[in-house]
């Protein structure tokens, strides 16, 4: 499988792996820490990623052998005036939303540290894999703010609202075993990376289309009453009904074959 690159600016790398897209943290020196020039190749990589077809599954790494990410950089922001920060602020949401918002499943491949930005982007993700030496946490109350990544939102729709606070108003960081056994994880593996990728494979060989709607009506209908949901998901059922991957999906399973997708 031939592997392509791509950087966006000189913190994120983008490493296409087939139908699987790798967007690489790549700011080692500073454990990956978010600056405002890290924000927008966040950014720019998911507005990239996002009008990419071909692209399946995306998959969020590290280049950094300590840690996923450890979130906003304090030390820039300790040299900002009020009105600087102010001014920063929707440049460092927009990097969260694009993660959230790429319309293809995405997974989070975390190692190390991933404290409260970086743990927002893991949770911006539908599928958090994780290895042993991983340490999660929103310690955002501890310095004097709030986690203002989504943090706040996401995290209560993981593990339920109680669990959420004490989380966030103690500010402690919690450790892989437990990480798991709270849900802040979805997997626990030897190598973080490699798994990711493999399990981004696996969803990789279903349909394109099915596999965008299928993420849509899950993030569309999280909260909404039964009925709304379910209307949610029948507009998901329409938008896909009809196309060619449901008939190329159809006729591989009659003829006892693996589909190829159209993609439409």
């Amino acid at each position: 499988m031939s592997v392509s690159e791509q950087r966006f600016g000189e913190h994120v790398l983008v490493r296409t792996h087939g139908h699987v897209a790798e967007l690489v943290l790549d700011r080692p020196e500073a454990l990956n820490a978010v600056s405002t020039g890290m924000a927008r190749s966040i950014t720019a990589a998911c507005a990239a990623l996002a009008g990419e077809s071909a692209v399946r599954v995306t998959v969020l790494t590290s280049s950094n052998d300590r840690a996923f990410c450890v979130g906003a950089d304090l030390k820039e922001r300790n040299g900002f005036s009020d009105e600087e920060l102010r001014r920063q602020r929707p440049l460092a949401r927009a990097a969260y939303t694009g993660v959230l918002e790429l319309p293809m499943p995405a997974l989070a491949a975390v190692h190390g540290f991933a404290l409260g930005g970086g743990f927002e982007l893991a949770l911006s993700c539908d599928v958090i894999v994780a290895d042993a030496t991983t340490v999660v946490g929103l310690p955002e109350v501890s310095v004097g703010v709030v986690p203002g990544g989504g943090g706040t939102q996401l995290l209560p729709r993981r593990v339920g609202a109680a669990r959420a606070a004490e989380l966030v108003y103690t500010a402690r960081r919690v450790a892989a075993k437990e990480a798991r056994e709270l849900g802040l994880v979805d997997q626990l593996g030897d190598d973080a990376r490699t798994e990711a990728l493999a399990l981004a494979a696996r969803m990789a060989a279903n349909s394109p289309v099915g596999l965008r709607a299928a993420k849509r009506a899950l993030r569309l209908g999280q909260g909404l009453d039964l009925r709304s949901g379910l209307e949610v998901e029948d507009a998901a059922w329409r938008s896909v009904a009809f196309s060619g991957d449901r008939a190329e999906g159809v006729a591989a399973f009659n003829e006892k074959r693996k589909p190829v997708w159209p993609g439409e």
